[in-house]
């Protein structure tokens, strides 16, 4: 695989909104992750093809300060990454990977999501118990979408 074949990768992760992406191909293998630990700044991102990240849907204490009603939070929430149908287990006949009330950890993996025939583990990345499953098994799931409640 040559430097074209990785910029059309990232390319199709930008048409497709993909936060990740993974590949194994006669013994080479590749993923690519968007974000992660580093931080570019927006001359370097532009620099690369990547447009600004979109405002967040909800707003900031700043807004809520200047009279917006105050929602309620209640825990954190685990988040899909991706678009792509979730898997509560590893098969249809096997256990979900976490129930309400079990506790998980950061490196706890809590579903599959499937994207372009790529099975992607899913983990926490924080720690809490499950109180709330908002995903039904085999449904698809938007980037975004709140896929799990913690306390």
């Amino acid at each position: 695989m040559d430097l074209k074949d990785i910029k059309e990768l990232i390319a199709l992760m930008r048409r497709n909104d993909l936060s990740e992406f993974e590949m194994e191909k006669e013994g080479f293998r590749i993923r690519l992750k968007k974000g992660g630990d580093t931080v570019l700044a927006p001359a370097q991102l532009a620099q690369l093809g990547y447009a600004p990240a979109p405002a967040p849907a909800n707003p900031g204490p700043a807004a809520q300060a200047a009279g917006a009603p105050a929602e309620k939070v209640v825990g954190r929430e685990i988040t899909s990454p991706m678009v792509g149908t979730y898997y509560a287990g590893a098969s249809p006949e096997a256990a979900a990977y976490v129930e309400v009330g079990m506790e998980v950890t950061e490196e706890t993996v809590v579903c599959i999501i499937e994207a372009m025939k790529v099975m992607n583990e899913i983990k926490a990345e924080t720690r809490g118990v499950i109180t709330e499953v908002l995903v039904e098994n085999g449904k698809p799931v938007q980037f975004g979408q709140v896929l799990f409640r913690l306390k």
